[in-house]
C-alpha cells in the first residue's frame, strides 16, 4: 500500500485545478485505488480520514463544498467532543460557558452557574476547517468540489468498491466511509432508516459589543411550546454574534418558525438584523438500521447518529467517525467476503455498545420531556442533584445512560413524566 508520507498524501488538491473528466490535460487526482475513501468532510468525515491516515493508509477525503463553509449548528463542544479530537488539536473557541439560563416557554426563568466550564462554543466553519487540516496533516488527500452520486459494489470476494461522481468519474477504494450528512447518498446505499426527524431553525445575529458582553459565558435554553421543542442562545463572543435557534419535530414548520420569531422577540433581539437565517433536518436512526453494507460504512449524520433529546450531533460525529476510520482500515485489509462482514459487524457492535446505549437513554428522556417539560424545568432549576447531573453530562463526566442507570430519582422522574 502507498505510504501516507508521500507527496500525494500531503498535498491539498485545488478544486479549480481539477482536470476535465474526459481526461484532457493532467492526470486525474482521483485515479488509482485508494485504501479508504471518505465521502463528506464534516466532523465525522474528517475524523474518519484522520483515523485511517494515521495508520499510514492511502486516504481520499471528498466534499462537494470547499472549506471554510457555513453550517447550521449551535456549535457547542461538550466534553465527549473535546475528548474525541485529534491530539494537539486547538479548539477555536468563541466562548467558554459557565452559566445556563433556563426558561419554560419564556417564563419561570432561572440561571444556574458552575465554577468549572460546562462546555465551549465554536463557529462551525472554523472548527470544521481545522478538523480537515488535521486529517490532511495526518496524510489524507482532500478534494473539494466533488459531488458523490452513488456507490457501486459487487458481491462475493471483490476487493474494491466504486464511488461515482456527478461528472461521471469512478473512484476505486478498498473501503468507503459515508459521512455526507443526514441526506446521505451513501446512507441510502447502505439502507439507513430513521424513526425521528426534527426541524431546526437558526439565526446568526450580530449584536453590539455591549449586548455581546452581557451574554458572555452564558447560554439560554427555553423549553418550548411544541412537544419536544426547545430554543437556545449560544454567544459567539469573539465574533460578536448570537446564535439563536429552535428545534421541533418535523411536520409543523409554520409553528416552528413562529416559535423562533417569538423567542427572538422575548429575548429583546428582534431589532437586530440576522446575517444568516437557515434551517436543516436532523434524523435519528432506527435502532435496527444498518451501519454498513459490504465494504461501505456510515458514520455521523449519514448513519443517523445523534442524541435524540438534545439533538446534539458533534460528539456523535467525532466518535463514530473515528471508529469508522479505524474499522475502514480493517475492512480494506480484509481477506474475502467473510472477513469483510466480520470487520463490519465489529464496527456496528462498537457503535451500538457505546453511542447506541446513549441513544436509547436519550429516547427515554425525549419521550418524558415531550409529555411533561415542566418537570424537567423544575428539576434543573430547583433540584441540586439534577443540575449537577446536567453539568456533569455537558462536561463529559457522565452520560444520560449512566444517569438513568445510577440515579433512582432520575429513573422515577422519567417514569412519572412519561405517564
Amino acid at each position: 500500500m502507498t505510504d501516507s508520507g508521500s507527496s500525494l498524501g500531503r498535498d491539498r488538491i485545488d478544486p479549480t485545478a481539477l482536470p476535465d473528466p474526459a481526461g484532457v490535460g493532467e492526470p486525474d487526482p482521483l485515479d488509482g485505488v485508494w485504501d479508504v475513501v471518505v465521502v463528506g468532510a464534516g466532523p465525522a468525515g474528517a475524523s474518519a480520514a484522520h483515523a485511517a491516515a494515521t495508520q499510514g493508509r492511502r486516504v481520499l477525503l471528498l466534499d462537494k463544498a470547499e472549506h471554510p463553509r457555513y453550517k447550521t449548528c449551535g456549535g457547542g463542544i461538550i466534553g465527549p467532543s473535546r475528548d474525541s479530537l485529534p491530539p494537539d488539536f486547538k479548539l477555536p473557541l468563541q466562548d467558554r460557558i459557565h452559566a445556563v439560563t433556563f426558561a419554560l416557554s419564556g417564563r419561570f426563568t432561572r440561571t444556574r452557574r458552575s465554577k468549572r466550564m460546562l462546555f465551549g462554543l465554536v463557529n462551525r466553519d472554523e472548527f470544521d476547517l481545522r478538523l480537515v487540516q488535521a486529517a490532511e496533516q495526518a496524510g489524507a488527500v482532500l478534494v473539494t468540489g466533488v459531488t458523490v452520486t452513488g456507490v457501486e459494489q459487487q458481491g462475493g470476494d471483490t476487493r474494491t468498491v466504486a464511488v461515482t461522481t456527478a461528472d461521471g468519474r469512478r473512484v476505486e477504494a478498498r473501503a468507503v466511509v459515508g459521512a455526507d450528512g443526514s441526506a446521505s447518498r451513501v446512507g441510502r446505499h447502505v439502507g439507513v432508516t430513521f424513526d425521528q426527524i426534527d426541524l431546526g431553525l437558526e439565526a446568526e445575529i450580530p449584536v453590539p459589543e455591549s449586548v455581546s458582553q452581557a451574554w458572555a459565558g452564558r447560554i439560554h435554553l427555553d423549553w418550548g411550546p411544541l412537544p419536544g421543542s426547545y430554543g437556545w442562545v449560544f454567544p459567539k463572543t469573539d465574533s460578536g454574534t448570537l446564535t439563536v435557534g429552535v428545534i421541533s419535530a418535523r411536520g409543523d414548520g409554520e409553528r416552528t418558525k413562529q416559535y423562533l420569531a417569538d423567542y427572538i422577540g422575548r429575548l429583546g433581539l428582534a431589532g437586530f438584523t440576522p446575517s444568516i437565517e437557515s434551517g436543516h433536518l436532523t434524523r435519528c436512526r432506527a435502532e435496527d438500521s444498518p451501519l454498513s453494507r459490504g465494504r461501505v460504512l456510515v458514520a455521523g449524520d449519514a448513519a443517523g447518529l445523534l442524541e435524540p433529546w438534545t439533538r446534539e450531533g458533534i460528539s456523535y460525529a467525532l466518535r463514530s467517525g473515528r471508529l469508522a476510520g479505524e474499522w475502514a482500515v480493517k475492512v480494506a485489509e480484509a481477506n474475502g467476503s467473510a472477513d469483510v462482514r466480520r470487520q463490519a459487524l465489529n464496527y456496528a457492535f462498537a457503535i451500538k455498545a457505546g453511542l447506541g446505549v446513549e441513544m436509547r437513554a436519550g429516547k427515554v428522556m425525549l419521550d418524558a420531556f415531550e409529555r411533561r417539560p415542566y418537570l424537567f424545568h423544575a428539576a434543573v432549576c430547583l433540584v441540586a442533584p439534577a443540575w449537577r447531573a446536567f453539568a456533569r453530562t455537558t462536561q463529559g463526566h457522565t452520560t444520560f445512560a449512566q444517569v438513568l442507570r445510577d440515579y433512582r430519582a432520575a429513573r422515577r422522574l422519567a417514569a412519572i413524566a412519561a405517564r
